[in-house]
Order: structure tokens, then C-alpha cells, then sequence
């Protein structure tokens, strides 16, 4: 079934002039249905798609036919944890590499891990599965895994990891609680990590003081964006630098689900301003900057996938700020969680709340 997008007039007095110029002829079409709460998604340079569900299945979808790969890791899937992203490596087309993110079983509790494997020639398995890195310390909560997987222009790697429910560990650089690591293939530190040579701090880590950022992604300069969920109020945009703290629990622009003050206010010297924010929460997702040439006029936007209001939030990139200036929704967007675009441009995104992978395309 297809779904026009259109637009009320109230909605559209409401809107910026940009959003205005948007096509009217969007077609939203589901490729993939009957999923059990799927995670993430990205395609193969052939076009195949390979999808990640939060218990632990990892799937691969080809021409309308979908069938498990087998050699996923054993995840705990309690909470928010589970069996989370999945990136294709840039070399896919050689090495066949696969980035998976879980919640791997530790001491104490569980905690985000980053594993890589080849995927065989016939699609069916996951081979040489390794873990390049678990966090540390592991915990007992159950909330704020991270966790999204961006291969940097450099070919270093990106894991976002959210401060898993415990706030000031966020700004504690001797765990690996929220912030953003980088790391080489192999696992191994790169030479040039802020904090390589800063002793009682993880070496992996590339900045901090995130809550849980669940969207990561590149624009075309090749620099690293993440929509990080806030509590009541205060979800976050950030252009993610090198060495920066970007200051939660210290500052932020929401407030305690009981309605407190959240630290000592919304600035701090030192700490981060987000490019934008939502207040009230958006409970952001899967964040794509579009590069395509099927929506020539959104070249360079963000997209955002929101879990709480169903919608995907289109915002304009102006240097170091975002805006947001579109809310794309209809029955297809419930529960955003992933966002991905394809070779011919299309936008791909999971709705949870329909168990569903839909396409849209002109």
C-alpha cells in the first residue's frame, strides 16, 4: 500500500519557507513488514539490506525475500539493550566487513560493545564475529546503550555509548559512560585521540559528558553529527569535535522527569552548546545528511527519526547550527528508530511501531 504525503494548512502556515518548497509527490512504500522491534538498518553495495532486531536476529532482505544471517553475538537484551546497529564497512565490496553494536553480558551487569565480522558469500553467516571493544565498566541498568557505528572518512570508527543511566559517569573520563569512542579496526587506539596519553582517562574516547546519543552520522565534510535523547526537555543536536565535553549532567535544556532543575543550569565554560535542541522531547533516533540526487533540494539536510511523536524531522545545516524545518509524518512514521539512504537515493527508515521498513522515493 501507498501512502501521499501531504501537508494541512495549518501545518503549512507553521512551517519555514524551505519547507515549503518540498515535493508534494513523496511516495512511502513498505518493503519489509512483520519485524519484531528492529534496530537498525543498512544496505550492501548490490542493494541488499541487512537489518538488526533487538533480541538478537540479524537479517538480510534480497529482492522481497528476507532470511536470518546465523553467527550474530549473544546479547542481553534487557531494556533498552539488545542486539543494536549494524554498518556496512566502506570496503564492503572487498573485505565483506560488517560493524555490529550489542549489549554484551560483563561483570556487574552489561555494557555496549562493538563487533565485526565477514559476512559469507552466500549471505547466510556472520564469520570471524571478534569484539574490537566492550566499554568498561560494565553496569546493572538497563537504559542508555547508545548506540550508533560511523566509519569516519579516515576509516577510524565511531561508537556512540549513552552514560547507561547513571548521570555523573558521563563526565567521569576513566569510564567509557557516556561519550563518543573512536577506534581503529583492529581495536587498537588511534595515535590521535584526545586523550591517548591523559592518565585515569579511556583511551578510546574522542569526546564526552553525552546522555544517549541513539542517532550518529557524517555530513559531506566528513564531520560527525549525533541526536542525543535529553529527559524531559532538552534533546540535543551536536557536531561532535575532537576532546569536547558536551556537558550532561552539568548543563542541559531540559529537566528531571519530576520536573528538577538538571545541574547548574544551560551554559558552562568548556562545555558544548548543542547545534539545536527540542523541548519538549522528540526522543530522537537514526540521523541521516542526505547526499542523494533523487531529492536534489534536501541535498545537505539532516534527518532525524523521532521515537515519541512519530515523525521524521527534516533540519537545515547553516555551518555549526541546525533548524529544524519539516516534520514529515503519517501512518508509516511511527516510532522512527533508523534512517538510511540507498545508491539511488531513496531514504529507508524503520518504524518499530509498525514492525515495518519503508522506502521513500518519487
Amino acid at each position: 500500500m501507498r501512502t501521499i504525503l501531504t501537508l494541512s494548512w495549518l501545518f503549512m502556515l507553521a512551517i519555514s519557507a524551505s519547507a515549503l518548497m518540498a515535493r508534494a509527490d513523496i511516495v512511502f512504500t513498505p518493503v519489509v513488514t512483520g519485524l519484531d522491534e528492529p534496530w537498525a538498518i543498512d544496505h550492501l553495495p548490490d542493494g541488499q539490506l541487512l537489518i538488526t532486531e533487538k533480541d538478537g536476529r540479524v537479517l538480510l532482505w534480497n529482492a522481497g525475500v528476507l532470511r536470518e544471517v546465523q553467527g550474530a553475538p549473544r546479547v542481553v537484551d534487557r531494556g533498552q539493550g539488545g542486539l543494536m546497529d549494524v554498518t556496512v564497512a566502506r570496503d564492503f565490496a572487498t573485505s565483506r566487513s560488517v560493524f555490529l553494536s550489542y549489549s554484551k553480558r560483563q561483570r556487574g551487569g552489561a555494557g555496549t560493545a562493538l563487533a565485526v565480522a565477514t559476512l559469507s558469500q552466500d549471505g547466510g553467516s556472520l564469520l570471524d564475529l571478534r569484539d574490537i571493544f566492550v566499554m568498561a565498566p560494565g553496569s546493572s541498568g538497563g537504559r542508555h546503550f547508545g548506540s550508533r557505528i560511523v566509519e569516519g572518512t579516515d576509516g577510524t570508527v565511531y561508537l556512540t555509548i549513552g552514560d547507561r543511566g547513571d548521570r555523573p559517569s558521563a563526565q567521569d573520563r576513566n569510564s567509557h559512560a557516556g561519550s563518543v569512542i573512536r577506534i581503529n579496526w583492529d581495536g587498537s587506539v588511534p595515535s590521535d585521540n584526545p586523550f591517548l596519553d591523559t592518565p585515569g582517562v579511556q583511551p578510546e574516547i574522542w569526546s564526552f559528558g553525552h546522555r544517549n546519543p541513539q542517532g550518529a552520522g557524517l555530513d559531506a565534510q566528513g564531520r560527525l553529527w549525533t541526536a542525543e535523547h535529553g529527559a524531559r526537555g532538552g534533546d540535543e543536536i551536536n557536531l561532535v569535535r575532537k576532546g569536547a565535553n558536551y556537558g550532561w549532567p552539568v548543563i542541559s535544556y531540559g529537566r528531571h522527569y519530576t520536573g528538577g532543575k538538571i545541574g547548574e543550569g544551560t551554559a558552562r565554560a568548556g562545555m558544548e552548546q548543542p547545534a539545536s535542541y527540542w523541548d519538549p522531547s522528540i526522543a530522537p533516533s537514526g540521523l541521516l545528511v542526505y547526499q542523494g540526487d533523487m531529492f536534489p533540494e534536501w541535498r545537505g539536510d539532516m534527518f532525524v527519526g523521532s521515537l515519541k511523536d512519530d515523525y521524521i524531522a527534516r533540519l537545515a545545516i547553516s555551518g555549526e547550527k541546525t533548524r529544524e524545518v519539516q516534520q514529515i509524518r503519517n501512518d508509516a512514521t511511527a516510532r522512527v528508530r533508523d534512517i538510511a539512504e540507498a545508491a539511488d537515493g531513496s531514504i529507508w527508515f524503520i518504524s518499530v511501531g509498525n514492525g515495518a521498513i519503508y522506502r521513500i522515493s518519487n
